[in-house]
């Protein structure tokens, strides 16, 4: 700091301290996790797009103003607002109209009450604007900084039976430099030198399966944080060749090699299905509890304006890996409650499995076919 080296910017002293403080990839995360602690609130996060008109607001449209927990009843009684088009045009209408702050209400931008924009209230189909997490899950667009974490790889209580599930989806192949003992070859090629030791080696065995694991996390995936790095941490001790990326909600047209979303972390989908032959198992892990937009509409991601929708780029992503599927922690018997779970269903043609030791056999049945 007497240096100058960070110049008094709370950005670029992370970037310092992170340098020399982390020695090891692995711990990433923790240090992100005590630095967003530490120096919580002391500069506004920077962003583009959304985030942008976020802080345009006053800051006090988006503290938490009142906790509005309205009856089954009431909120039967709230109507959509008729359609994704509609809902961005009403958006914009109050953007231009609203002078002031507001609470409570069915109309304007605020806090509480009914209305379709702004924060801890309850509306079926509604836009959220400035708070800190879900508590109906029924948001179509998220106009805040999203911060997630990365899945932990080095957890191992409790993956035992996974990594046993996993091991039907094998196939060995002696690759590489000759290290391993031939025991047979030796004995026979021994006896056929007089007695005389003659060493055989062969190259060690490797499984040559190649997987491609896609890891929705945040929002309602929060909830399933522990089975899907008990799954992570079983997939990275079963298959060398194995590469993952980070998506929210559905894939489209980028996804992130580390859910920090940033751009140094980015890859280009497109450059994921160049790189990537077809050879490799994609599997996709998430709960597929999301607005249907995200899916259907173009522009209806719940983070950011896509050209094309999700169901489009999934159609990509399954088209050029021979063999997909689809693993949901959400238990089975909940999966017709939620329309946006029928609509992936039918996007993988029906390749979606319980994330259980029963799901995971049906998934390795199918992508070794």
């Amino acid at each position: 700091m007497k240096a100058g080296v960070a110049d008094y910017n709370v950005d670029d002293f992370y970037h310092l301290s992170r340098a020399a403080l982390v020695k090891d990839e692995r711990h990433l995360d923790r240090f992100d996790r005590v630095f967003g602690e530490v120096f919580k609130g002391l500069e506004a996060p920077e962003g583009e797009g959304f985030d942008t008109l976020v802080r345009q607001l006053p800051e006090e449209w988006l503290r938490k103003m009142a906790e509005k927990l309205l009856t089954e009843e009431e909120k039967a009684a709230i109507q959509a607002a008729g359609g994704f088009d509609k809902l961005m045009e009403m958006l914009r209408q109050r953007l231009a109209e609203q002078k002031g702050r507001h609470q409570g209400g069915s109309k304007w931008i605020g806090t509480g009450g009914t209305s379709p924009f702004g924060a801890h209230g309850y509306n079926p189909e509604g836009v959220r604007i400035g708070q800190e997490e879900s508590r109906h899950r029924r948001a179509v667009k998220v106009w805040d900084k999203r911060e997630f974490r990365d899945l932990d790889d080095s957890v191992e209580i409790g993956t035992r039976n996974i990594k046993l599930a996993l091991r039907r989806l094998r196939r060995f192949a002696r690759q590489g430099a000759a290290t391993e003992l031939d025991l047979p070859d030796t004995i026979r090629s021994t006896a056929n030198n007089a007695g005389s030791l003659d060493l055989k080696m062969v190259p060690e065995r490797h499984n040559t399966v190649k997987v491609l694991l896609f890891l929705d996390i945040g929002g309602s995936m929060d909830d399933w944080v522990k089975l899907s790095e008990e799954l992570f941490s079983a997939a990275r001790a079963e298959f060398k060749h194995l590469e993952h990326f980070y998506f929210h909600n559905c894939p489209y047209e980028r996804l992130w090699t580390n859910n920090r979303r940033r751009r140094e972390s980015e890859v280009s989908t497109l450059e994921v299905l160049r790189k990537y032959g077809p050879d490799y198992k994609a599997v996709f892990v998430g709960d597929a509890s999301m607005s249907p937009y995200e899916i259907v509409q173009p522009g209806g991601s719940v983070e950011h304006w896509n050209e094309e929708p999700g169901s489009a780029w999934m159609a990509r992503l399954t088209g050029h890996f021979r063999r997909s599927a689809w693993l949901n922690p959400m238990p089975q018997a909940g999966w017709g409650r939620t329309h946006s779970i029928g609509l992936m269903r039918q996007v993988m043609e029906d390749r979606m499995f319980p994330l259980t030791l029963g799901g995971i056999e049906a998934m390795t049945r199918e992508l070794s076919r």
